[in-house]
């Protein structure tokens, strides 16, 4: 579907979970003048840490749990795995988009685990042949060492340590909308939702888009909900994010349904918020978008 916006473990894994400040009410003030004040902590989450195997190294999760949630309860909720969940890059902006739409029931209690990067050009790239990419890029090339650690140790990890039900989505923009690509191409039974948002399809010569058609030769044996978004970001990108669209739609999969969203008035570095928002629209509220 096409829509305008111009109007718009392995058992090694060590896990220690501590309740962690995010920011303050005031963040002129250091913890010492907050408690002085006779003020507390306005806190937004928990930190998570993580010993990956398939890393080599200890990461990083933010956990926003949504109102009301107990490790006791029978409840449980679907889960929105975050690319570049960093507390200083998209945790807080997404956790806040998913609990105002949670507080007007557009969408599900959900939980939201942002992963913080360590080096995201290692981790959200497969190995490139193009020489300047190599020199941008020294550290290239992980990707697949990167989906390992979300197969086989993040999402058991969630499982084990949080009331998570079977739905998994995923958000990824730039080179995370690069990485959420390639895990939609190779392994698709790993989200029921990918978010897509400003993909750098145009890595290693568009090598990825160039490969889609024959990665999509192999069923889907369940359902998968696609939403693709781009901005007035140049004309490559805008058609990579538009030829992707077409390659999902005419692909014949029929487990596969594909969104595609232009936002004409957002840049690379505006897109996030208005993408999300209405991804989790089309996610959610299917009928209420025109």
């Amino acid at each position: 579907m096409l829509v305008s916006t111009a109007s718009l473990m392995k058992p090694t894994i060590l896990f220690l979970l501590t309740i962690s400040v995010l920011f303050n009410i005031s963040f002129a003030q250091n913890r010492s003048s907050v408690q002085a004040d006779g003020q507390s902590p306005f806190v937004l989450g928990a930190v998570a840490h993580i010993n990956s195997h398939e890393l080599g190294e200890d990461r990083t999760l933010n956990v926003y749990l949504p109102e009301g949630y107990s490790p006791d309860s029978l409840a449980t909720y679907p889960v929105i795995y975050l690319l570049d969940g960093s507390a200083n890059e998209d945790f807080i902006h997404i956790a806040g988009l998913v609990q105002f739409m949670t507080m007007i029931t557009a969408m599900p209690k959900s939980i939201v685990v942002g992963i913080a990067n360590v080096d995201r050009k290692r981790d959200f790239t497969f190995p490139t042949t193009v020489a300047q990419d190599k020199k941008d890029y020294p550290t290239t090339g992980s990707s697949a060492r990167f989906i390992s650690f979300v197969e086989k140790e993040l999402q058991p990890f969630v499982e084990r340590h949080y009331r998570a039900n079977n739905t998994k989505t995923i958000i990824g923009q730039s080179l995370g909308g690069l990485l959420a690509t390639e895990i939609l191409l190779k392994k698709p039974y790993l989200f029921n939702n990918y978010m897509i948002i400003s993909p750098s399809l145009w890595w290693d010569n568009e090598t990825l888009l160039l490969a889609a058609p024959q990665l999509l030769i192999q069923p889907s044996n369940r359902p998968v909900h696609v939403y693709i978004a781009v901005g007035s970001e140049g004309k490559q990108m805008e058609d990579d994010a538009k030829r992707l669209t077409e390659i999902l739609q005419t692909s014949g999969q029929k487990n596969i349904q594909t969104d595609f969203v232009f936002f004409p008035d957002e840049n690379h570095l505006t897109i996030l918020h208005n993408g999300v928002y209405k991804g989790l629209q089309l996610l959610y509220q299917p009928k209420l978008v025109k």
